[in-house]
């Protein structure tokens, strides 16, 4: 077990996936990363970044004498890119395996009666309920700290202003900022902090005038930002299909965010599935000179805290 927070990004993209030469470097798969803090394994979104992912966790289960599977995954918002991959995740089929499932309630629904719609036949021909695995859905807000204690299977969620919370430095602890700046019930962010260190996992968010306050507070001195930058700013504005109110930033909304929080690195992140490696490659140079300690996120990138 090492001692660093280590991020792992397996799946980079907004909107849809999209495989192909043009995608190689930074690859095309939507929304998934894995960070590995202490003997816990947080899986933040279900792209179809996930599907590499599960496979990759059942070959270290295999490797590890078939040790079950234990995760903890938590969802951002229930838009399709950040789903999509779920239903083909192969540990959520393996009866030994336990997921620890956290989200946003979306307008009347939880998370769980979300999730299973988008498993209904016709979609898809196997149900939430009928998948092996041991799966614990709980909603999630601002109000709650979720700690992850000693054991893989020790999640509780706590409220901040109510519970007792306990002070010891090797708990995970993961908190909740709602943002309301996505179509149509918002997103959630998070923070994921483990020994002094912190990652904050902001994805389809759109930047305010003067920089989201809420946000810079919430994200403050984290060791990694990883921020949505989805348009080019050129894009954002366009006279012809302005993007601005659908929910997601520009680099330089992400730029502004790195720099007010005192973030140590920034991740640019939820890629616009049109732009090609040659694109990206120059938005993550062009953002270098606003905050230099600055990369765009690709598969198989690994950052280590």
């Amino acid at each position: 077990m090492s001692d660093d927070l280590i991020i792992r990004f397996w799946g980079v993209r907004g909107s849809y996936p999209v495989p192909g030469p043009s995608t190689v470097v930074y690859g095309g798969n939507t929304a998934c990363i894995e960070i590995q803090a202490g003997v816990h394994t947080i899986i933040l979104d279900a792209g179809s970044g996930i599907i590499p992912l599960g496979s990759d966790m059942m070959r270290r289960s295999r490797a590890n004498d078939n040790k079950p599977v234990v995760a903890t995954i938590f969802f951002s918002h229930m838009h399709h890119d950040h789903t999509l991959g779920f239903p083909f995740f192969e540990p959520a089929y393996i009866g030994a395996s336990t997921l620890h499932m956290l989200g946003p309630k979306v307008f009347e629904s939880d998370l769980e009666e979300t999730l299973a719609h988008a498993m209904l036949p016709p979609n898809f021909p196997v149900s939430l309920d009928e998948l092996a695995s041991l799966r614990i859905l709980r909603n999630i807000s601002e109000a709650d700290l979720v700690l992850l204690g000693s054991s893989p299977h020790d999640v509780r969620v706590l409220n901040r202003y109510h519970d007792d919370i306990d002070p010891a430095p090797d708990l995970v602890r993961v908190r909740t900022y709602h943002s309301y700046a996505h179509p149509k019930n918002g997103v959630h962010v998070y923070r994921i902090s483990w020994r002094d260190k912190s990652v904050v996992y902001a994805t389809d968010t759109e930047g305010y005038i003067d920089t989201d306050q809420r946000l810079v507070k919430f994200a403050e001195g984290a060791d990694v930002l990883i921020h949505d930058a989805q348009y080019r700013s050129a894009d954002y504005r366009s006279s012809t299909k302005p993007r601005q109110g659908w929910g997601h930033s520009t680099p330089e909304m992400a730029c502004d965010v790195a720099q007010a929080s005192h973030c140590k690195q920034l991740v640019l992140f939820h890629h616009e599935p049109t732009y090609d490696d040659a694109v990206i490659a120059e938005i993550e140079q062009d953002c270098r000179e606003r905050f230099p300690n600055t990369c765009a996120a690709r598969e198989g990138l690994e950052i280590r805290v």
